[in-house]
């Protein structure tokens, strides 16, 4: 279901504020869902944080997901030329269409951006756009799952710029070599480069989250920054190298290529400049670049 917020005109107060949030709130008689992570932003200094990290203007279309009661969808339709909001509860969407309806080039659609087809609403909602980027507040719950939706889908997008719980944001920002390094750094710095815009301490919602949050600005690189022959077995080899992090990355591989393979493979490691007794955290993107083309070589891996 799609229903566009167009209407009247008119300015309201702005509804990242803790007054008009809550009014807002008790005029609907909206209550909080657990399960689907919701918490409203009500600090309009982040706001503009995640605005001008998305360096928007009327040429450009936003995708934002999560929307909640529009807060920051109501600085993005200031901003963009065409908004997109995908919002998964029902029960916000006479909200939003309420609150958005002096931007008449905002669409709110109804449902799980898991389960919607993306290219399909690219072409729909944001013809005509020079570029497009993803702003948005993610549910915790799901931020994974959606940020690589977005990403392994390779759709046109320009940029993402999300809030996320601090700890993922600094998961995905990582470097070789520390605790934060892992599959999620890999695969999103392969599609990526990330930066941290900013870090938003928990009583900047409503309710307010156990943990602080961050905004993290994702952008897309025209190509990767290693070279594969197969992406799918490219990470077939990161997730294999992290099964078990405190496992060396023969041990990790030897599962993944077998264990009759096991010793020949340790000459393969060191063949590729790769000690075998180091652990997957240590490598970076170029070493296993080159060690799943060198165990495809070999024949060790489809």
């Amino acid at each position: 279901m799609t229903k566009h917020a167009g209407g009247a005109g008119g300015t309201a107060m702005d509804i990242a504020t803790p007054t008009r949030t809550k009014d807002i709130i008790r005029k609907h008689g909206f209550t909080f869902k657990k399960s689907l992570g919701q918490n409203f932003l009500i600090d309009k200094n982040i706001l503009d944080k995640i605005v001008d990290a998305a360096a928007l203007n009327k040429d450009k279309g936003a995708l934002e997901i999560g929307p909640g009661i529009g807060a920051l969808t109501e600085r993005l339709a200031q901003e963009a030329g065409k908004v997109a909001a995908v919002e998964i509860d029902n029960r916000l969407i006479p909200i939003l269409e309420e609150v958005l309806s002096p931007y008449p080039h905002v669409s709110v659609v109804h449902g799980d951006v898991l389960k919607t087809d993306l290219a399909k609403l690219w072409a729909e909602r944001f013809a005509g756009c020079s570029e497009v980027s993803v702003v948005a507040n993610l549910p915790y719950y799901v931020t994974t799952p959606i940020v690589m939706t977005l990403l392994e889908q390779k759709l046109p997008l320009d940029r993402i710029v999300v809030m996320v719980q601090k700890e993922v944001a600094e998961r995905m920002a990582a470097k070789p070599g520390g605790k934060d390094y892992g599959t999620l750094s890999i695969a999103v710095q392969y599609y990526c480069v990330p930066d941290i815009v900013c870090v938003v301490p928990s009583g900047a919602f409503i309710p307010a989250p156990n943990v602080d949050s961050a905004v993290i600005r994702l952008t897309k690189r025209e190509a990767p920054p290693v070279e594969v022959s197969d992406e799918a077995r490219f990470f077939r080899v990161v997730h294999a190298a992290f099964t078990q992090r405190r496992k060396t990355l023969h041990n990790n591989l030897a599962a993944l290529v077998g264990k009759e393979r096991k010793g020949e493979l340790a000459g393969l490691l060191e063949a590729c400049g790769v000690k075998p007794e180091r652990r997957g955290e240590t490598l970076s993107l170029q070493e296993f670049a080159t060690l799943s083309e060198a165990l495809a070589t070999a024949g060790m891996i489809e």
